[in-house]
């Protein structure tokens, strides 16, 4: 599956999110460790909901991107 990620820079590190599984969070002092830790969350909360007996959501957030004069 393909789950799409939100990854934002915070003050010192960076966070991502995953829209698709709510809950799904990791943060990283680089874009790359924030990556690999999202992905690490994403598994692991699978088979949290899995455990737990319930569906896994689909992928079914979509990323775009808007151009707009500055």
């Amino acid at each position: 599956m393909r789950y799409a990620i939100v990854i934002e820079k915070a003050e010192r590190n960076y966070s991502a999110y995953v829209p698709d599984l709510p809950g799904c969070i990791a943060t990283g002092s680089t874009i790359a460790e924030v990556e690999g830790e999202i992905r690490e969350a994403i598994e692991l909360h699978i088979e949290g909901i899995r455990a737990d007996g319930d569906v896994v959501p689909a992928p079914s957030s979509q990323v775009e991107y808007v151009d707009v004069a500055a």
